[in-house]
């Protein structure tokens, strides 16, 4: 087991939810935190700790982000007119590695940096490696011609844990992806709540 996979597993225990949805998750068997610790009774968690963990749920969400990499996620969503929540949600949904995810290229968000870093990927016909890379409404996202036939992409596609959301048009014989628009919050077929306005008010403070 690989330590990506067992941090994400620990993660799952840490928040106490099954973060990806996912079948195999030892949230489902144990709902305690991780470690000797683990079944302790918890005191009232501060606005702070309340703030903190619902950046650290988001920025695990997708792949585990850096620190600096997701503030500066932040800052670009504060800098944008109109609502910094729903900015920063729709600019990690963006994100060609989160596109990738929801398009069922990659069964989780770990894999879908990994395919996209290894030169899978192609945004309107143009060969992409950068995972942040931002994708816009419009832009078509598809599995380059060498990678189709990976498992990792058959069995993710064929996989019934999770489903597409609306805002991502699928060919799934084809193999690509219309990013048709940015989502909302509401829009996100996400297995457990974000808070992205606590997320804003913890870089805020």
């Amino acid at each position: 087991m690989t330590k990506r996979i067992q941090a994400k597993y620990k993660s799952d225990r840490r928040f106490g939810q099954n973060l990806w949805g996912r079948p195999k998750s030892p949230v489902n068997k144990r709902q305690y935190g991780p470690g000797q610790h683990g079944q302790r009774r918890k005191g009232k968690t501060s606005d702070f700790g309340l703030q903190l963990v619902a950046k650290q749920k988001l920025r695990m969400y997708y792949g585990n982000i850096t620190e600096k990499q997701f503030r500066k996620t932040y800052e670009e969503a504060a800098r944008r007119k109109g609502n910094t929540a729903e900015n920063l949600i729709g600019l990690l949904e963006s994100r060609l590695d989160a596109v990738v995810y929801r398009a069922k290229f990659a069964p989780t968000p770990f894999a879908s940096r990994q395919f996209v870093n290894h030169g899978h990927v192609k945004v309107n016909g143009r060969r992409v490696n950068i995972a942040s890379f931002l994708v816009k409404a419009g832009d078509v996202v598809e599995v380059r011609e060498k990678a189709k036939s990976m498992a990792l992409v058959l069995e993710a596609l064929q996989s019934g844990e999770r489903d597409t959301p609306d805002y991502i048009e699928v060919d799934p014989k084809a193999m690509t992806a219309r990013y048709a628009r940015v989502p909302t919050l509401s829009d996100v077929p996400y297995p457990v709540q974000m808070e992205p306005n606590l997320v804003v008010e913890y870089y805020a403070s």
